[in-house]
């Protein structure tokens, strides 16, 4: 196994901002009455965000205006929205009165939705390569009457997908290592885990995640790590019997079929985070756990731990991601035809228009959103 790179980026594709080409992002404003319009307008002042790609934001130019004069003693730079690209989703007085910041509602689960249904339907136009969608509330959509678990079923459906998933990313601010984890299962209860999963089911999420790795981000021959479902992996049948009776078998079939692919796995769920623990904050990690600050940094050298992982349910997934990169992580949809990413966090309405809220997820969104349209169209 060939030593980690720890300043290699996500994909082997680097956007030139000189390039006669850039990829054009619609950026949804998500939720009217959360932190949407904040980060963006926050990371759309950033000109390291605007360099390399072409955005324009949906959602409701007053809305945007009305959060910008609100946060104009803020110490973060704003962008102005008269600078910005904007398709502009009207509402009516109504709906308008209704919204303001904080707790969401039925008017601004109705905007939210019109929102994103705008982005996809002229990403599929061709008018965008890709889509970031700002956070939104389930519960106001289904206030609203849209009966979705999230966006990223609407993006599958209107796609005309059925086969998707929810890839979270993240790249390490301390190694440039990156972090991405795929999830079998997403928004169920933990009770149904055991009896959603099949074969099947593994089999169509190991196949994106393979796709992705190839095509999005450029990895030829990737290391994949799967998790075990029970602890221990099941301890041969004395902890949980899904591995014994099936994980296992599968997995072995799965491994002649991509010989080209290195799967590893079953991993205890306990230990699977504990590599890319290391990998994510690296040498100072190796150093506290050494406890000899004065040891030649250099001299330490870190292994792949995987490209990437595959956990079976939503928080054996998204308990480490989080831990990890809360400020980093980025929620991607793979299997769609489209680049999406989203920030990996919520509308936050306790703090929205209190000019307290984060960017730095946005930007992250946007930049892997820029980076993988580029390498999917550039391969």
């Amino acid at each position: 196994m060939q030593p980690l790179n720890l300043t290699t980026p996500s994909t082997d594709k680097t956007i030139n901002s000189s390039d006669s080409y850039r990829p054009h992002l619609a950026v949804t404003m998500g939720d009217p009455r959360g932190i949407g319009a904040e980060i963006i307008l926050k990371a759309l002042a950033d000109p390291s965000i605007t360099k390399n790609c072409r955005l324009t934001v949906i959602g409701t130019r007053s809305l945007l205006e009305k959060t910008y004069q609100l946060l104009q003693n803020t110490q973060e730079s704003l962008a102005d929205p008269d600078s910005l690209s904007i398709v502009d989703i009207a509402l009516d007085q109504t709906t308008l009165s209704q919204i303001t910041l904080g707790q969401g509602n039925q008017a601004s689960g109705r905007a939210s939705f019109a929102y994103l249904e705008t982005a996809i339907d002229r990403t599929l136009k061709g008018e965008f390569q890709g889509i970031v969608t700002a956070p939104i509330a389930k519960s106001c959509w289904k206030m609203a009457g849209y009966d979705y678990p999230g966006q990223t079923e609407v993006l599958a459906q209107k796609a005309g997908v059925e086969k998707f998933g929810m890839l979270f990313v993240a790249r390490s601010p301390y190694t440039g290592w990156t972090l991405r984890t795929l999830l079998a299962t997403t928004h169920i209860p933990l009770s149904q885990v055991a009896r959603t999963l099949t074969p099947e089911l593994m089999t169509l999420k190991l196949r994106l995640l393979i796709n992705c790795l190839q095509e999005d981000f450029a990895i030829k021959n990737p290391k994949i790590v799967i998790a075990g479902l029970n602890p221990h992996s099941g301890e041969q049948g004395q902890l949980g019997t899904e591995e014994k009776d099936w994980l296992f078998s599968w997995l072995d079939t799965q491994q002649k079929q991509y010989p080209d692919v290195e799967l590893v796995g079953l991993v205890p769920p306990d230990t699977m985070w504990v590599k890319p623990g290391k990998a994510w904050y690296g040498n100072q990690l190796e150093l506290m756990q050494m406890g000899d600050a004065s040891r030649d940094r250099s001299t330490l050298t870190m292994e792949n731990p995987g490209d990437g992982y595959l956990a079976l349910y939503h928080d054996q997934g998204l308990i480490p991601v989080k831990l990890m990169a809360f400020d980093q992580a980025i929620n991607t949809t793979i299997g769609l035809p489209f680049i999406r990413t989203s920030p990996d966090h919520g509308t936050a309405f306790d703090i929205a228009g209190k000019g307290i809220a984060r960017a730095a997820s946005m930007k992250a969104a946007i930049n892997l959103a820029a980076e993988l349209t580029y390498c999917r169209l550039n391969q």
